[in-house]
C-alpha cells in the first residue's frame, strides 16, 4: 500500500467513526425528548384533573382511567408521588433498562 491508499483508508475510517458517533448522539437526544413528552403528558393530565375536579388524583391509575393517560410501558417507568389534594405531585419518568 502506498501513502495515498493509507490516507484514503484513514479518511474512510474517520468518516465511519464520526457517523456512528453522530447517530448515537441523535438517538440520545430523541430518547430525552420522548421522556419529556411522557412527563408533559402526565403533568397535563394531573392539571386537567385538578382543574375539573378541584384536586390532584391520589394515584396514577386514576389519570389513566378517567383522563386517558397512556404511554409505552415497555419503554418507560412512570412514578407518581401524591403530595396532597392541592399540591402538585412529584412525577418521574425513566426508561426501562434493556437488562430487564
Amino acid at each position: 500500500m502506498n501513502k495515498a491508499d493509507i490516507l484514503k483508508l484513514i479518511t474512510i475510517i474517520l468518516v465511519v467513526v464520526l457517523a456512528v458517533g453522530l447517530i448515537s448522539r441523535i438517538d440520545n437526544t430523541q430518547d430525552r425528548e420522548e421522556t419529556g413528552i411522557v412527563v408533559e403528558a402526565v403533568k397535563n393530565a394531573a392539571l386537567t384533573c385538578y382543574a375539573v375536579e378541584g384536586a390532584f388524583p391520589k394515584e396514577l391509575d386514576y389519570l389513566r382511567k378517567h383522563y386517558r393517560l397512556a404511554w409505552d410501558e415497555d419503554k418507560y417507568n412512570v412514578t407518581y408521588d401524591y403530595e396532597g389534594d392541592n399540591l402538585f405531585p412529584d412525577i418521574f419518568v425513566s426508561e426501562v433498562s434493556a437488562e430487564q
